[in-house]
């Protein structure tokens, strides 16, 4: 299990799950309000 991964399985893949787990979901969730920005605008 990666270190730092906060139990996510993206963080195997991205930085080996030093963190890299946290930092794939607060990307998604940064595309996730530009999205929502673009279909309120």
């Amino acid at each position: 299990m990666g270190f730092c991964g906060y139990g996510y399985p993206y963080g195997y893949g991205y930085g080996g799950g030093y963190g890299g787990g946290f930092v794939l979901i607060v990307v998604l969730f940064i595309l996730l309000i530009i999205v929502g920005a673009a279909f309120v605008a």
